[in-house]
């Protein structure tokens, strides 16, 4: 508990889709109306000096009411604080319109390195814990320089500040909470960066996601040799939309760079130096350093979002763990990334939510939090952590993440493609079911045609892959009534392989009755439908450590153990549990060769089909260990 009460062009990746849908500067350049804005608010474009000279461009929107002073809120980008000259406005600035009518000073910085700012941009710059003189210099230490002037120079201002951000600006805004300026009140690290090799992003525990990594690389990855106002590289087009068979075609991994960026994506290949968790992924984790925090936090995330899920309940977690007396809320909600920002939130994908997910968010969630801690008004109701219960659609609220209340329980593979609630007792035939990976035809992702991590596949039905051989399908009886799951799954296997590693990935399902009623969004019936829950990766080879990869002895029974995130979900009565267990996601994740090779450097002659076994004895009883909360 806190210690408060034709030619496919590709704009790349859904991250890269957050300069339209997080930068209201974007919407501008649309003809979208900026009236309000420009009436009510003064804009001043200032080069803020850091601590070692070097200079950040920031956008500070003053209100021209001066009657009363206004807290400052921050956003730090690497995308761009668009549109730039102090007679162009974004059509609506801060977190929602809400704030730019009750009267706000919002500040945009490009960070370091990034568009029109000065100095060398470093992805998810290293926090320096030590510090010895002014070169030391990490994104702490620019927020509290900026935090520092801008307190100090911008007129009416009342002295308190707040920060958040959305993805990349939720990781500046993380690393503005460490050794935070005494002004930082309040901080809201939204879909933030935490850990780039273990779940955000790139990788999930281990495992490369080939279309993410590909596609924003593709956009972002360029370096920038000096402050501009414009991109000054071309995003690179498929020809094709189909990107199942364009990465198929791909080949290894390391032909990305010999055919398509051709040296001149530099992250990229830095990305594919580092196969494991060694110190240059190591130094980009940010929860050992989220310790001793000051400002309110307010960490918010989405059930299905495809990047940072990962980020926001880890960014939770840490600072509970390290810091018990701060004020540390948890907000999650059914969105995918960065879903709350923006719309109403009454649906995702084909699942209607019957309820305006989003906006009460930013009304009835956001909103106050940054009016308590900045202007002193209202008194701050909100629970500790305030998740959406997907399944009954309905807001729930408890004064623990995980609730405290929940019980473990097991959900055991059985004989017949059962998932029964107790252990095996006694081996009923073959205590074992198999299937044949084969990276050459690898399971597909989505059941259409992409050629990217579409944005809500965390939540789409998942009968095209019970359909495949290579895919094993386990499933409850109906259930007799509800059956709520909160917080991390614990996947505990027991798989052999005839290769010397593999992929396990893990999904869990809701099917829906076959006589359900509903319909799903766009008219499609939800009968039999089987939603998406959850689902993850583990890269076989980090079963032990991420940072020291072993391989199989084929065909010898090994344990395998690895967290899903979590989850707030209820089965309803009539419907039932579905587990699903295959090595192949593909081109979500990129194909393992199935032969222990470093993969980013593998040969098509690596790649091997295999022979894959999962266990259900009673000395190997495959499972996934869940907390269920008490009806």
């Amino acid at each position: 508990m806190s210690g408060r009460s034709g030619r496919v062009s590709f704009v790349a990746s859904t991250a890269l889709l957050a300069l339209s849908i997080f930068h209201p500067a974007i919407a501008v350049a649309a003809g979208e109306d900026d009236g309000y804005i420009k009436a009510n608010y003064t804009k001043y474009e200032f080069r803020i000096p850091m601590r070692d000279g070097v200079r950040l461009f920031t956008a500070v929107y003053v209100p021209k009411e001066t009657t009363r002073p206004y807290p400052i809120l921050l956003n730090r980008t690497p995308y761009s604080v668009a549109p730039y000259g102090a007679d162009s406005y974004r059509h609506e600035i801060g977190p929602s319109s809400l704030f730019s009518r009750d009267g706000y000073i919002i500040a945009y910085q490009d960070v370091r390195g990034r568009w029109m700012s000065e100095g060398e941009f470093v992805n998810v710059r290293p926090h320096r814990p030590l510090k010895a003189d002014a070169a030391d210099i990490d994104e702490s230490t620019d927020t509290f320089d900026t935090i520092d002037w801008l307190v100090k120079n911008v007129p009416n201002n009342n002295g308190k500040v707040g920060q958040w951000g959305i993805s990349y600006p939720g990781f500046y805004t993380s690393m503005g909470m460490i050794d935070a300026h005494p002004a930082l009140k309040a901080a809201s690290p939204q879909a933030p960066i935490a850990d780039w090799f273990a779940g955000d992003d790139w990788h999930h525990n281990g495992a490369f996601f080939l279309p993410h990594a590909f596609n924003f690389m593709s956009g972002f990855g360029h370096p920038r040799p000096r402050p501009t106002k414009k991109e000054d590289h071309s995003r690179f087009e498929y020809v094709k939309a189909d990107g199942y068979n364009f990465f198929l075609q791909l080949g290894p991994l390391s032909n990305a760079n010999a055919r398509y960026y051709k040296d001149d994506v530099p992250f990229w290949n830095e990305m594919l130096k580092h196969p494991s968790y060694d110190d240059f992924w190591a130094a980009r984790n940010i929860r050992p350093h989220l310790k001793s925090i000051k400002p309110a936090v307010l960490t918010v995330g989405g059930w299905y979002d495809a990047e940072n899920l990962f980020g926001a309940l880890e960014t939770y977690k840490a600072v509970e763990a390290s810091s018990p007396r701060a004020t540390n809320m948890l907000v999650m909600g059914p969105w995918l990334h960065g879903g709350w920002a923006h719309g109403d939130g009454a649906s995702l994908g084909p699942i209607a939510f019957n309820s305006n997910t989003a906006a009460n968010y930013r009304e009835q969630i956001e909103f106050p939090f940054f009016q308590y801690y900045l202007k002193g008004r209202g008194a701050p109701s909100l629970p500790e952590a305030w998740v959406f219960e997907t399944g009954t659609n309905q807001w729930r609220s408890f004064d623990a993440w995980p609730p405290r209340q929940a019980k473990p329980r097991s959900l055991y593979l059985a004989p017949g493609g059962r998932v029964a609630f107790s252990a095996p007792e006694a081996s009923q035939g073959p205590d074992y079911d198999e299937y044949v990976s084969d990276p050459a035809k690898p399971v597909e992702f989505i059941d259409h045609i992409a050629n990217r991590m579409t944005s809500d596949y965390m939540i789409q039905d998942q009968r095209f892959a019970a359909r495949r051989p290579d895919v094993l399908v386990y499933e409850t009886e109906e259930l007799a009534e509800d059956m709520t799951l909160v917080g991390p799954i614990q996947a505990r296997l027991f798989v052999s392989t005839s290769g010397s590693d593999s992929d396990w990935i893990v999904k869990l399902i809701d099917v829906f009755p076959d006589d359900h009623p509903g319909e799903a969004i766009g008219g499609a019936p939800l009968a039999s439908f089987q939603q998406l829950v959850r689902g993850d990766v583990m890269r076989g080879r980090f079963r032990k450590s991420l940072t020291s990869p072993e391989p199989f002895t084929p065909n010898q029974p090994t344990a395998v153990d690895f967290t899903l995130p979590d989850v707030g979900h209820t089965f309803r009565s009539g419907h039932k549990l579905m587990i699903q267990i295959q090595s192949t996601w593909f081109p979500l994740v990129d194909r393992n060769p199935q032969t222990f090779v470093d993969i980013y450097t593998a040969k098509e002659t690596d790649f091997q089909k295999a022979v894959q076994r999962v266990y259900r004895a009673p000395g190997t009883p495959s499972r996934l260990e869940v907390l269920e909360l008490p009806r």
